[in-house]
């Protein structure tokens, strides 16, 4: 009994310290799983973004939540032709905006079996070409024609060279006689910043314009009927990835299949990046005040 005594506060010692670093372990445990979340251990995800509003605010937006899941990102800026050309080949892992079934027919026809065509993110697109409200005498595509003389350099400005609504708009043009006019290719940005530009001092312009845009939001523009329909009908966007991609990251493809955004959604997250001083910046911010949204996407 004495002899129990004298050694039990010993053990008792050796308990509270086998305990003590345990429960020091299992938090070291914890930390660094939390460290290697973050860590980007899970591989490289690289996604081809074009200069598109919303295709700027998804790309970023998910190299956001995928870094925070423990994947390294490259956001690889792509004219549109070339993202097909990317995918197929393995070059790049995703790209996020796929218009089907008419804007990007000519691509998928030909890629189609070198290409993983998934799941549709936005539902209802709209594109063509577009001009302030202010122009009450311009309302459809035909008015173009009639009305010329309102467009002193006839010109219509569009984006990069390689989209498939510059392809359309070239088409629209043979369609409805607008052989005076020129299609000018510049960029997403640029366009919009002529747009803001010539509709500061109330002058007449013609863009390349589609929805969804955060130019919608923020400006009073309006769509030229389109009778002719040269646009097509309303489309989905969809995302596409390399082949292969769900057999070497399926955590990944499940999350972007379940990945779906409406108006409201898609529009603040485009408003969000409009406004912040960085697309990163304006992302975080979105991505943070959407985190219940985002928990049913990463289930």
């Amino acid at each position: 009994m004495n002899s129990l005594r004298k050694w039990l506060p010993v053990v008792c010692l050796s308990a509270l310290l086998i305990l003590a670093a345990c429960g020091e372990s299992s938090s070291d445990s914890a930390s660094d799983d939390s460290k290697n979340e973050k860590s980007g251990d899970k591989g490289t995800i690289s996604i081809g973004m074009n200069n598109w509003a919303e295709n700027v605010a998804v790309s970023n937006m998910w190299k956001i939540i995928l870094e925070n899941k423990g994947y390294n990102v490259e956001l690889k800026q792509v004219q549109k032709g070339f993202l097909y050309e990317a995918l197929s080949s393995g070059d790049l892992d995703i790209g996020m905006e796929i218009w089907l079934p008419h804007t990007d027919k000519a691509f998928y026809e030909k890629y189609k079996e070198e290409i993983d065509w998934r799941d549709t993110w936005y539902e209802g697109t709209k594109l063509g070409i577009v001009v302030p409200s202010y122009m009450k005498d311009v309302n459809t595509i035909t008015d173009l024609k009639k009305q010329s003389d309102k467009f002193p350099d006839q010109k219509i400005v569009g984006i990069d060279a390689g989209a498939s609504i510059m392809s359309l708009t070239k088409e629209a043009l043979k369609e409805y006689n607008l052989d005076n006019y020129t299609l000018a290719s510049s960029s997403g940005p640029t366009m919009m910043a002529e747009l803001k530009n010539r509709m500061e001092e109330k002058q007449p312009i013609a863009v390349t314009l589609w929805k969804p845009h955060w130019a919608f939001a923020e400006l009073d523009l309006k769509f030229l009927e389109d009778s002719k329909n040269v646009y097509g009908d309303s489309e989905d966007i969809s995302y596409a990835a390399r082949l292969g991609l769900e057999e070497d990251q399926p955590e990944v493809v499940k999350w972007f299949d379940n990945f779906m955004l409406n108006d409201q959604q898609l529009g603040s997250l485009m408003g969000a990046l409009n406004e912040a001083e960085s697309p990163e910046e304006g992302a975080q911010k979105w991505v943070d005040n959407h985190q219940d949204l985002i928990a049913e996407w990463t289930k």
